[in-house]
């Protein structure tokens, strides 16, 4: 074993991540300007304003933007931990400082017998390549939660249950992290928590669920996979518009409501596939939980009206706690989300008004962003089911012995 090259890893490692966010934040401090919209008035302007609504004790009832599960109030009023600096600097600070915090959990459970310091190094290089929108939104911070949870699954599934729930609360999607959880603990330990956090947020501050009805009404999201329709229709005489609706940009117009109505459809197949592979599953391994994860994040992402640019974060944090075993099978999809990364970055801030105008370039990176995330998504659920499934599975790391949800499923 070349030790000097093992030794020489970490620090690469290092070095490449204090450069790669020294950027970053100079990007969201203002020193570096990135040609587009500027992508930090979401944290000086909306997040700062839903700041001082929530210290009064209430959510932003009259919000249509506020869409978001009660805890996420606990991002939104963080930066007051560090009162020091000014709301958006603090938000951005905290960012970092969640970034390393996932780099750290990270390189500790690629260490050892079967696992790689690939996780490591997959979330220093394509963090970078989303921009300053990776600390300009609070995405970053519900990725920790998740990854975490991944982490300490095998030896703590009721530490899991608990951080899946919090995620959730903050932002719905971790809930899809129990997807690949076959022992009860982990399921019963995140319905306690969740239940728990719901009461204790709607007996203390008003308004805590209003956001599930800030969602009626909404149209297509200019970035969205269904979106393409229309930014193709558009040069062939359609007559909707592109209007900030909801908190985004998104298309409105005629026949919008059949294809929301169809990526709505979209998912709940994707959601039928999920439990059809719970069902047909007749083996596990230690691979199968973060595994799954990542496929149902990517299912749901690329069936959503919404693809934002920050939803990337998640299936990169995702795919880099897959890379930390030696044996993953979702290497060829975690490439594919990093290159959509940098084309997301394309599109948005530096394109976007190429996007908005579905001129040829915008709907080119467009096409190119989400044809890589739908090749992910089906790579990603076609080597889960033959790992978990099929009569003929790919290689994977062997199981540890007396964990019901790493050892082969008795049906």
């Amino acid at each position: 074993m070349d030790t000097k090259g093992a030794g020489r890893s970490p620090a690469w490692l290092a070095a490449v991540w204090a450069a790669s966010r020294a950027v970053l934040l100079l990007t969201v401090f203002k020193v570096i300007t990135v040609t587009g919209p500027d992508v930090t008035s979401d944290v000086s302007v909306i997040y700062r304003g839903w700041y001082e609504v929530l210290r009064q004790g209430t959510f932003p009832l009259d919000d249509v933007t506020w869409q978001y599960p009660p805890a996420a109030a606990l991002a939104v009023l963080s930066p007051g931990l560090l009162p020091f600096l000014d709301y958006p600097h603090a938000f951005f600070v905290l960012c970092c400082l969640t970034d390393l915090a996932v780099l750290g959990l990270l390189l500790r459970h690629g260490r050892g017998a079967g696992r790689s310091p690939r996780g490591a190094w997959l979330w220093t290089a394509a963090v970078p390549l989303l921009g300053p929108t990776v600390y300009a939104r609070y995405d970053v911070m519900v990725t920790a939660l998740a990854v975490a949870a991944l982490l300490v699954a095998a030896r703590h599934p009721r530490v899991f249950g608990v951080l899946t729930a919090l995620g959730a609360m903050v932002k719905v999607w971790p809930a899809l992290l129990l997807t690949g959880s076959f022992r009860r603990r982990p399921w019963a330990s995140a319905a306690v928590t969740a239940a728990g956090l719901a009461a204790l947020f709607a007996v203390s501050m008003p308004g805590a669920f209003a956001f599930l009805t800030f969602q009626r009404d909404r149209g297509t999201e200019v970035e969205s996979l269904g979106a393409l329709v229309f930014h193709v229709a558009r040069h062939f005489g359609w007559e909707g518009q592109v209007l900030l609706n909801y908190g985004s940009i998104e298309f409105l117009g005629p026949y919008v409501d059949v294809v929301s109505t169809a990526a709505l459809v979209l998912t709940g197949a994707a959601f039928g596939w999920l439990v059809l592979w719970r069902l047909r599953v007749v083996r596990t391994d230690e691979l199968t939980l973060p595994e799954a994860a990542f496929t149902a994040i990517l299912l749901f992402t690329v069936t959503s009206r919404v693809i934002s640019p920050q939803y990337l974060v998640w299936l990169i944090g995702l795919a880099a706690v897959c890379l930390t075993h030696r044996a993953s099978r979702m290497t060829a999809p975690a490439l594919m989300v990093a290159v959509a990364s940098l084309v997301t970055l394309l599109e948005f801030p530096i394109g976007f008004i190429h996007v908005v105008t579905s001129d040829w370039y915008g709907v080119t990176l467009m096409v190119v962003r989400n044809g890589l995330l739908v090749a992910a998504s089906l790579v990603a659920g076609r080597r889960l089911w033959r790992s978990t499934v099929s009569s003929a599975p790919l290689a994977s790391a062997p199981a540890p012995a007396g964990r019901a949800d790493e050892s082969p499923v008795s049906r």
